[in-house]
């Protein structure tokens, strides 16, 4: 599970840069928190919003970097690992508007748990790796401990970690984590490692049929996937998926017979839905974090509003999967929907620098906080939180301008 990830000097980021999915101290939807026993509660799903250019998508990209870096030198050399469900990368590139930035390293740290442990992993590089480390705590523990540390070549190992035979020389721009997945068998190196290739990271503006698959040869997930299709009003009995051909076809049964029809026919938003679901569903069904990019675009907003609930449910979401996601779609954008600290802005600042915080943070004039019970897509539009549409509300409010 995702704790908190943080990152510098990355894109339209100048400055450290903190998303956080531990749950703040306020009563909204309490049932829905993700909880373990001796550690703070998690945030099941969070949304960022913003306009365009306000670094919304650069957000996740760091997130997708970071993956990135750890996991495509293992899969670049173990060819015979199961394919990731990874669609959606990114390279690193520094701040470009400040010259110092430029020279500067780019920095991601995230912490993370998995079963009774926390973990922290940071690196900081540029052409090649300038400082990396990789530490662990028991939940509840105030002890941390060194799995590894490397400065520039140098590396010292913790521990957890046998110092016999391991090999210090490593491809000055392969992350260390990388080196020792790929080389030995290390357990505490192989929980992380799969903790990284378990993250979902996606851009769901353009369907991917062959997402199906995933579920496809399941038939009592096929029946879940069915079943979840039906409750947002797409009227499946079934699908197929040809292995041959690599084609997927929906199947409508009327009066008794079944229909076909290529995935390709189908409606954008049905199309979006039927490629994204079985994707969330593993990810309820495994525990996993999923970040996505668009998760709205092409999506009709009860459909959005439908993957949120499934997340905040904890009938289905019983393994702690996460969700986080950008999103111009106000309509879920309410506190029926949502807690103040599941939603996010983006925006630039005065010195084209782009910051994120979150509705729970946000102070307002008066240095109150925004009240649980806010119209929080009215406040949004009439650009009380900062982060403007592009259209100012009052514009859009004047008949003239029309």
């Amino acid at each position: 599970m995702l704790c908190q990830f943080s990152f510098q000097n990355f894109k339209s980021y100048k400055d450290e840069t903190t998303f956080d999915f531990r749950a703040m101290a306020i009563p909204e939807f309490q049932d829905a928190l993700i909880r373990q026993e001796k550690a703070e509660d998690l945030l099941p799903v969070s949304a960022v919003y913003g306009p365009n250019g306000g670094g919304k998508t650069n957000l996740l990209q760091a997130f997708f970097c970071l993956i990135n870096l750890v996991v495509k030198p293992i899969h670049a050399l173990e060819k015979n690992r199961q394919p990731m469900i990874f669609q959606q990368g990114s390279s690193v590139a520094p701040f470009m508007l400040d010259e110092s930035s430029v020279n500067e390293p780019t920095i991601f740290q995230v912490f993370f748990r998995v079963g009774e442990k926390e973990y922290q992993y940071y690196i900081s590089l540029k052409e090649e790796i300038v400082f990396e480390s990789l530490l662990w705590r028991t939940l509840g523990g105030k002890k941390t401990g060194l799995i590894f540390e490397r400065d520039g070549q140098k590396i010292e190992l913790g521990a957890s970690i046998s110092k016999a035979s391991i090999n210090l020389d490593v491809n000055p721009k392969m992350p260390y984590l990388s080196f020792l997945a790929i080389n030995y068998n290390i357990p505490v190196i192989a929980e992380v490692q799969n903790w990284f290739e378990s993250c979902i990271t996606q851009s769901y503006a353009n369907p991917r049929a062959e997402n199906i698959v995933l579920v496809s040869k399941n038939e009592a997930t096929k029946e879940s996937l069915i079943h979840a299709l039906n409750d947002v009003g797409i009227d499946l009995s079934g699908y197929r998926y040809d292995e041959d051909s690599k084609h997927l076809f929906t199947q409508r049964t009327i009066n008794g017979k079944v229909y076909e029809l290529p995935f390709e026919a189908e409606s954008d938003g049905t199309k979006k839905m039927i490629a994204a679901l079985p994707v969330l569903m593993v990810a309820l069904q495994e525990g996993r974090t999923v970040v996505v990019d668009e998760l709205d675009a092409k999506l009709h907003p009860k459909l959005l509003r439908y993957v949120i609930q499934m997340f905040k449910n904890p009938e289905l979401n019983k393994k702690g999967a996460q969700l986080l996601f950008s999103s111009h779609d106000l309509t879920t954008m309410k506190n029926t929907v949502f807690r103040r600290d599941e939603i996010w802005f983006a925006a630039m600042n005065d010195n084209h620098e782009s910051e994120i915080y979150s509705l729970y943070e946000f102070r307002q004039e008066d240095n109150t906080r925004v009240k649980s019970t806010a119209a929080f897509d009215k406040q949004y539009l009439e650009g009380r939180y900062g982060a403007d549409q592009y259209v100012a509300y009052e514009w859009m409010k004047t008949a003239e301008n029309f």
